[in-house]
């Protein structure tokens, strides 16, 4: 096996992660959770591999600077197209890429790629080595504990002994089955039943991977006691996204040691420049304050700022003073 260290800030980074979510974790996203923790590793939407060949690049693949340490996330099982896409996200900086092999939707079970891919280790061994060979930069893998009937604990491991012996030395493992039949995308995350002593048992069988544990993580607190339990990584999803201040505000402190320190209100003052220049783009504030709804979740004002931003942050010429008076329904309360 051809093996290359796991570099120093793939570990530190990814000790914890934003989960890649479709329509959810756009460059906007990113930009906005990157103001609340410098280290938090940062996942992009999915991209499919031939998107990324074929399609408009700066829109699907743009990122600000500011945004890293980021990941692009790909789909597809071709091998050629995955090294070729590979190649062109290290070209643009990505810090890693990642391959999808979590994903249930019809969509992707349609292109034989995301969690159908469960079925078949030798083929994603092959996709994995394809793309290590195009590039210094890490690979990755993201995937389920198994598919439909498989026994994870017998598929779980002979997966990720076929990808790790083709050089893949860090793995996400959500830790539910995906049901390719008979469930919805949404309900595969949420239906089927979680194992986690299963992907734990999974680090003692790896010793030598980085392994992260991923599905149905809602705190800090979680997080920390699968870190205190001998995991590499934690990767958060919804809640990073639902409730970003209860996640990421805290998360240099206690996860990283150290980093960024402010202030939810803090976010909202930061984020003004980067409206500014969006709108003067030719953007709308919409775009940007959709993923800001819950940055009060639980707090006095909590409720008028999301109500402020959903009526008045799409009407024409909308801009930063939209943003500043639903910030008022905050800080009134809280004076």
């Amino acid at each position: 096996m051809l093996e290359k260290p796991i570099k120093k800030w793939f570990v530190h980074n990814s000790r914890l992660s934003v989960a890649p979510m479709m329509d959810w974790t756009d460059r906007h996203c990113r930009y906005f959770h990157r103001l609340m923790s410098q280290h938090t590793l940062l996942y992009t939407e999915m991209v499919t591999a031939p998107a990324v060949l074929h399609g408009d690049r700066d829109r699907l693949l743009h990122f600000d600077p500011a945004e890293q340490p980021v990941a692009l996330q790909l789909g597809g099982s071709d091998p050629a197209q995955l090294a070729q896409a590979t190649r062109i996200a290290a070209d643009l900086g990505y810090a890693e890429v990642n391959l999808n092999c979590g994903c249930p939707s019809d969509r992707v079970q349609s292109g034989s790629f995301g969690a159908v891919l469960m079925e078949n280790a030798p083929l994603v061994a092959d996709c994995v080595a394809a793309m290590r060979a195009a590039t210094d930069v890490p690979v990755t893998v993201k995937c389920r504990i198994g598919v439909d009937d498989q026994d994870p604990a017998v598929v779980l491991p002979d997966f990720i002994a076929r990808v790790s012996s083709a050089g893949v030395d860090r793995l996400s493992i959500h830790a539910r089955k995906a049901w390719l039949q008979g469930l919805s995308p949404k309900e595969n995350r949420d239906v089927p039943p979680l194992d986690y002593d299963l992907v734990l048992a999974m680090k003692g069988l790896f010793p030598h991977l980085h392994l992260s544990v991923n599905g149905g993580i809602t705190t800090l607190d979680q997080a920390v006691a699968f870190l205190d339990r001998g995991m590499d990584g934690v990767m958060i999803g919804r809640a990073a996204y639902h409730t970003p201040a209860d996640i990421l505000l805290d998360a240099d402190a206690r996860i990283f040691g150290g980093g960024l320190s402010r202030t939810a209100e803090d976010v909202v003052h930061l984020m003004i420049p980067y409206i500014e220049s969006h709108l003067a783009e030719g953007g709308r504030l919409g775009q940007i304050t959709r993923h800001m709804l819950g940055l009060f979740q639980g707090r006095p004002g909590a409720r008028g700022w999301r109500r402020h931003l959903s009526e008045q942050a799409h009407a024409d010429g909308a801009g930063p003073q939209v943003v500043l008076d639903a910030l008022d329904h905050v800080t009134r309360l809280a004076a």
